[in-house]
């Protein structure tokens, strides 16, 4: 599997993007980053702590509500993960944006895929992430670590994915991210994802 920032960036720019515009809910972005562990392209994830206003306790990208100043979805998702994780903004090279996702809990959020060539050092916000931990982008590609379930939410049943790479599964939204990404990289172009 090619998983090179230029295969990435190229997959994402062919891809039909869906967006959602309903008014309604409030905006939001999230940061995918992948960076280089070990010589090995791998995506970052944070541990939301028990205390946070939403989400509690669950794994997830940094990201959040965007702000009037922040001028795109990637403007959002690089201050979200500047103030979480310390990620500092100019080390993110922005490789493309997935489909908008509408959650449940009142939120269209704008997946932002994002490339650290050097290393960090992470300086997390333990007000909001508990701690962070990196999973090679490979591991997304074993059909054994992943699964999904239909779940009713609002009287709609809708598949919920979940991937077994961590002590704790990613799930949710999270893991439609991260099945949209890996689509993208494994196909160079996207099918519908219902």
């Amino acid at each position: 599997m090619n998983i090179s920032k230029e295969h990435i960036q190229s997959s994402l720019q062919q891809r039909q993007r869906k967006t959602i515009t309903d008014s309604v809910y409030r905006r939001s972005a999230v940061l995918l980053p992948i960076l280089i562990v070990d010589g090995i392209p791998s995506l970052l994830f944070t541990k939301r702590t028990e205390t946070v206003e939403t989400h509690k306790g669950q794994i997830s990208f940094p990201g959040g509500t965007e702000d009037d100043g922040d001028g795109s979805p990637a403007g959002t998702a690089l201050r979200e993960a500047q103030e979480e994780i310390g990620l500092p903004s100019e080390m993110v090279d922005v490789l493309g944006m997935l489909d908008d996702i509408q959650t449940p809990t009142g939120f269209i959020i704008t997946p932002v895929v994002g490339w650290i060539e050097e290393s960090v050092t992470l300086q997390l916000n333990h007000g909001e992430v508990a701690e962070c931990f990196s999973v090679p982008l490979e591991h997304f590609t074993d059909t054994v670590r992943r699964s999904s379930r239909l779940l009713e939410r609002n009287g709609v049943s809708i598949e919920v994915y979940f991937y077994d790479v961590w002590k704790e599964p990613v799930w949710g939204a999270t893991a439609f991210c991260v099945k949209q990404l890996m689509d993208s990289i494994t196909s160079g172009h996207h099918d519908s994802i219902r």
